[in-house]
């Protein structure tokens, strides 16, 4: 009987926990079209397990806020699951949120990734919760991410850091459980709704922090400093 069909055409070859340098988690993952997901975290490569029905849902969340606000944001752009050369590491956060280049942004390219530190990085935390509060939160510290918000999803919280002086510190929300990011004015995320998958709600919370005053000083920056 023909066992072909059992056979992997296309062999892992890295694994979790092999020490590799960039270029060589970069070069190997060329020859293995079918993964999706790995990282490499200070020269350890990470590969998660299967995406669970939780995660998904308030990964796609993240997804549909900072698109949202990128399309209403002209200068801003979000970037979801991408991977990131970023030191000497090559992160794949679930979404990332940066100013381009031409409106001041300090993000840049090589080859087809995008390269340095995004100003703000989401990430959904399940099984990764382990990675993604201790080798991948130092990671983004040292490479300046300014803002990290890891959305715990067993815990049901929400963890919104800023890059202050080098260190992240916590960031409270108002009396309204609403995160109001500093990088990003007027990018406002309403907790409760966020957890109860409420995407009206959401987006409501969303439209109010576009509406405001410090958004549209915020639009005002960036069109002045995209002028010729």
């Amino acid at each position: 009987m023909a066992m072909s069909h059992l056979i992997n055409i296309h062999p892992l070859l890295f694994e979790p926990g092999d020490r590799l340098s960039r270029e060589e988690f970069l070069e190997l993952w060329e020859h293995m079209p079918d993964l999706k997901k790995a990282e490499l975290i200070d020269g350890v490569v990470y590969m998660p397990s299967p995406v669970s029905l939780s995660h998904s849902s308030f990964d796609g969340q993240g997804h549909l806020l900072l698109t949202y606000y990128a399309a209403k944001t002209p200068g801003c752009k979000c970037l979801d699951n991408a991977t990131w050369l970023m030191l000497e590491s090559a992160p794949q956060p679930d979404s990332a949120l940066y100013i381009l280049p031409e409106y001041g942004g300090r993000v840049g390219k090589r080859d087809s990734f995008a390269a340095g530190a995004p100003e703000l990085v989401v990430e959904v935390s399940r099984s990764s919760r382990s990675y993604d509060l201790g080798p991948k939160l130092a990671l983004y510290q040292r490479a300046g991410v300014l803002e990290y918000a890891g959305a715990l999803v067993k815990e049901e919280r929400i963890e919104w850091r800023i890059l202050v002086e080098g260190s992240y510190r916590l960031m409270e929300p108002d009396a309204k459980g609403v995160f109001r990011s500093k990088v990003f004015p007027g990018l406002w995320v309403d907790s409760a709704a966020f957890w109860r998958e409420d995407g009206a709600g959401l987006l409501a919370t969303l439209d109010e922090g576009l509406r405001s005053d410090e958004h549209a000083r915020f639009l005002e920056a960036l069109r002045s400093k995209s002028a010729p």
